[in-house]
C-alpha cells in the first residue's frame, strides 16, 4: 500500500483543497480550480518526482500535467476515460471515485475546454503548450 496516496486521498477527503500532493513528511495543497495549482508547481520549478497527487477532478489536460509533474499515482474523485489513458500509459498508478467520459465545463453546457484543447494531443509537452495557449485565449476573452 502506498501510504502516500492514502494520505492525499485522506486530506482530500476531509479539507476544502481541490488538489494535494504528498510524498513521506512533504505535503503541498490547493484549493485552486482546474489545472492552476498544476501549471503553478510546474512554473515553479519543484520537483514532484515520486510524489502522489489526489484531486477533485482529473480531465485529459490534468493527466497530462500530472505526467510533466513525474507523480507516481493519482487519485481522482472524478476523471476522464482520457485521463485514465493517459495517467496508465505513462505508468501512472491511477485510482478513481468515478470515471466519466468526459469532463464537463463548470455551466454543465459542453466539455472542458482544458479537455477540448487537448483532445488530438498524445504528448505531454505538446499538451502543456495547448493547456497554455487556452488559458491565455481564455484570459483575453474576460
Amino acid at each position: 500500500m502506498n501510504s502516500d496516496i492514502e494520505k492525499a486521498k485522506l486530506l482530500i477527503k476531509s479539507e476544502s483543497y481541490t488538489c494535494v500532493l504528498c510524498l513521506e513528511d512533504k505535503v503541498y495543497t490547493s484549493t485552486e480550480r482546474g489545472v492552476k495549482p498544476l501549471l503553478a508547481w510546474i512554473d515553479s520549478g519543484m520537483d514532484m518526482k515520486g510524489f502522489s497527487a489526489a484531486d477533485k477532478v482529473v480531465g485529459k489536460a490534468a493527466a497530462f500535467l500530472y505526467v510533466v509533474l513525474g507523480v507516481k499515482a493519482v487519485y481522482a474523485d472524478v476523471i476522464s476515460e482520457s485521463a485514465e489513458k493517459v495517467l496508465t500509459e505513462n505508468g501512472i498508478a491511477v485510482e478513481y471515485g468515478l470515471l466519466t467520459e468526459a469532463i464537463r465545463n463548470r455551466a454543465g453546457t459542453g466539455f472542458c475546454p482544458m479537455e477540448t484543447a487537448v483532445k488530438s494531443i498524445s504528448e505531454p509537452s505538446a499538451a502543456l503548450e495547448a493547456i497554455r495557449r487556452k488559458i491565455k485565449e481564455l484570459n483575453n476573452a474576460k
